[in-house]
């Protein structure tokens, strides 16, 4: 399965005596898991493996595989809206933002909305800007406890989640701990059934067995490798393969733009099985029926085709669920809706396999005599339906939330979340950059040169730690973070390349700056963090 996805959310906070320290931790800016859709991770999942069938696949990702609102997975796409996804809110920041209060702390007086609506003029680049309704003072905003502390958001966890063992194509490819698990598992179940075929072998038995888990795994990672290969065709960006409990997932970081490119990196994974089945058929026909190879090749046919027929049901978060969105996304020209569709039938898809994989199994639909029916056995297959049900259920519903926050990602614009902010110099005590900031309405302070040069950002944590009787003989560059070309961010910028930008450089506030680079004022990542959620409580 493939995983489009998504972003984490950034976080506000500093450590007191640190910044009193003018030491500087490494802050992140929101991850990209928890708001980008499928980060955005896509996922495809390879199909169930049931504990009586040796090599059936994975339906899902499995708790190995991060997934951020949010991987989110980095946020995560899980191919689509995350086979994995996000849903549902309040008002989000437009032209005139609207911004969560935080504790006053000390620093600058607040002003009341009236004075500093009449302050607000320009910005240090001596462009206006749309303030939030109760503007709060440098001191007093972004705040995120009672005490007036801030902490850097943290930075989102580098791919990882298990054993790397290569990159093909420059992806990563990682077997997570759960693997061994279920390798444990059909190496001695397909022991069992090799016992009654072959029953020579004696104790070799699960060596052979151990050899099937590993083929069964290895096509399992070719069938996530088609929809890596097909994403990157398509210039999608993929984070990593995962290997784990039940199957496969390929994480992609954006969604296809067209539903034509949607269907067919949907549609890549589960055609490579049915191939690998087919090839696995007419190498059987080349060996003696009976024998240990001709077990093997069997029990391999056999289990890629499960995997593409399970893959090709139509609901999320499985390939058949993206190619139906993709469908109805071409009908009726709106993503939303073809999600909406899938990720209902995916729902139903999961009573009835709840309800269904139970009844067959009784009725010996499955290939298991009335003999063989009963006790452990129907114990056991009616936990796999459940785990199978549950691991589906929670995929649909994730598309669901992941698309949502693909619709509100638009709606975080950088221009409309900026801080007004004042230029000092560096050797500007703070006081005096504070009464300055608060004469202009201003909400940040930007450190410049001689020539007007922004050179670095007062830091709002640091500010928060000096107290109010020292501010008179601590220079605002003592609590300044030198700009890097990370930090510098257009004005224009909106959306998840908003979000991309700030993850690519973590901070706790940047630059923002017109394409004349003209300064237009200071971004904090806390704002965005609050805008974020705002636009996640928005219903759709």
């Amino acid at each position: 399965m493939d995983e489009s996805g998504g972003s984490g959310q950034p976080r506000s906070g500093t450590d007191e005596a640190t910044e009193r320290h003018g030491e500087q931790r490494a802050p992140s800016a929101p991850a990209a898991d928890a708001t980008r859709p499928g980060p955005e991770r896509s996922e495809h999942p390879t199909g169930p493996t049931p504990p009586t069938t040796p090599g059936t696949p994975e339906a899902a990702p499995s708790p190995d595989g991060p997934h951020d609102p949010t991987d989110s997975d980095r946020g995560a796409a899980t191919h689509g809206d995350s086979s994995s996804g996000a849903e549902d809110g309040a008002e989000v920041p437009g032209d005139s933002p609207d911004r969560a209060e935080a504790p006053a702390g000390p620093g600058f007086p607040s002003d009341s909305s009236d004075e500093a609506d009449a302050r607000h003029g320009s910005s240090a680049g001596g462009q206006p800007h749309p303030e939030p309704e109760h503007p709060r003072t440098l001191a007093h905003s972004g705040t995120g406890t009672g005490t007036g502390k801030t902490q850097p958001p943290r930075r989102g966890r580098e791919p990882g989640g298990g054993l790397l063992m290569g990159r093909p194509f420059g992806v990563p490819v990682y077997v997570a701990p759960s693997w061994f698990l279920v390798a444990a598992l059909i190496t001695w179940v397909f022991g069992g059934q090799l016992d009654r075929v072959l029953p020579e072998l004696g104790a070799l038995r699960y060596l052979v067995s151990l050899f099937f888990a590993v083929a069964f795994y290895a096509s399992v990672l070719v069938h996530e490798l088609a929809h890596t290969v097909a994403a990157l065709r398509f210039k999608l960006p993929v984070r990593r393969i995962q290997l784990q409990f039940f199957g496969g997932v390929s994480e992609i970081e954006k969604e296809a733009e067209t539903p034509g490119r949607e269907f067919v990196l949907s549609f890549v994974g589960p055609l490579l099985s049915l191939v690998l089945s087919g090839l696995f058929y007419l190498a059987m026909l080349a060996v003696e029926p009976g024998t240990v190879p001709g077990v093997l090749l069997a029990g391999l046919m056999i289990s890629n085709l499960i995997v593409a027929a399970f893959n090709l049901l139509p609901g999320l978060p499985l390939d058949g669920g993206r190619m139906l969105r993709a469908v109805v996304w071409k009908i009726t020209g709106k993503p939303m809706s073809g999600t909406i569709a899938a990720a209902w039938v995916g729902r139903a898809l999961a009573v009835s396999v709840l309800i269904g994989l139970p009844l067959l199994t009784q009725s010996g639909a499955l290939g298991a005599t009335q003999d063989n029916i009963g006790g452990m056995d129907t114990v056991t297959d009616a936990l796999l339906a459940a785990i199978l049900a549950a691991i589906i259920w929670t995929g649909a519903g994730n598309s669901l939330r992941m698309a949502r926050l693909r619709e509100h990602l638009p709606e975080l614009r950088a221009r409309s979340l900026t801080r007004r902010a004042v230029p000092v110099e560096t050797s500007t005590p703070l006081s005096e950059a504070l009464r300055r900031a608060n004469d202009a309405g201003a909400r940040a302070l930007v450190v410049v040169d001689a020539n007007g040069e922004p050179l670095s950002l007062v830091r709002e944590a640091a500010i928060v730690g000096v107290p109010e009787h020292r501010r008179p003989w601590v220079a605002v560059s003592g609590l300044a973070q030198d700009l890097t070309d990370g930090m510098r961010v257009s004005a224009e910028l909106a959306g998840e390349a908003l979000l991309d930008t700030l993850r690519a450089t973590p901070a706790t506030e940047y630059l923002v700056v017109e394409d004349s680079g003209e300064i237009y004022g200071v971004l904090s990542a806390a704002d965005v963090e609050r805008a974020f959620v705002k636009a996640m409580a928005r219903p759709s």
